[in-house]
């Protein structure tokens, strides 16, 4: 991530963490990170993951969204790279992404807030992706749907796999 994303990410962070009153330590302990890690974050410095910003974002009870919204570079890391494209403002609230998994890609994630739902539409490649345990295969055109309140999954083969993927946020991940 560039530095004036990683700027603009520490800002909203701090800005998120502070209307509700809480102390980094507060943060960074319910989200599982070092504290030293959330302060450099908000200064504008290191190199989040996507999986650190999923765990900031559901402590703080926003969708990813509104963590990366003011950020317009794809975030990336192992392999997968992602995109906000719009962000909605209706209830229940659905965000949308683009997202390329590099070939030989396999990436768990963590659960999202309860209630939450991806639908992923394949644009070129193959992947399987859902809940572990119970994933499905995709080829370009398909379209699958999973609770993503549970792990999930994303893994692709000897290609590349480019898709569209949209989070519909529980009663818990709405407010922003």
């Amino acid at each position: 991530m560039d530095k004036l994303s990683l700027n603009t990410l520490g800002q909203h962070l701090q800005a998120l963490r502070l209307e509700r009153g809480w102390s980094l330590s507060q943060l960074a302990n319910e989200a599982g990170i070092a504290k030293s890690n959330l302060c450099r974050l908000e200064q504008g410095n290191g190199n989040p993951t996507i999986d650190t910003i999923w765990r900031l974002a559901v402590q703080l009870n926003v969708p990813f969204g509104t963590l990366v919204a003011p950020i317009s570079v794809p975030l990336g890391e192992d392999g997968v790279q992602v995109r906000l494209i719009d962000q909605g403002k209706d209830s229940p609230q659905v965000d949308a992404y683009w997202m390329r998994c590099a070939p030989h890609t396999l990436r768990h994630a963590e659960a999202h807030t309860p209630g939450t739902r991806e639908s992923l539409t394949l644009i070129s490649g193959w992947l399987e992706a859902g809940p572990e345990g119970a994933t499905t295969q995709l080829t370009p055109g398909n379209t699958v749907t999973f609770p993503a309140d549970q792990p999930h999954l994303y893994r692709t083969q000897a290609a590349e796999a480019t898709l569209i993927m949209t989070i519909t946020y529980g009663a818990e991940g709405q407010t922003s």
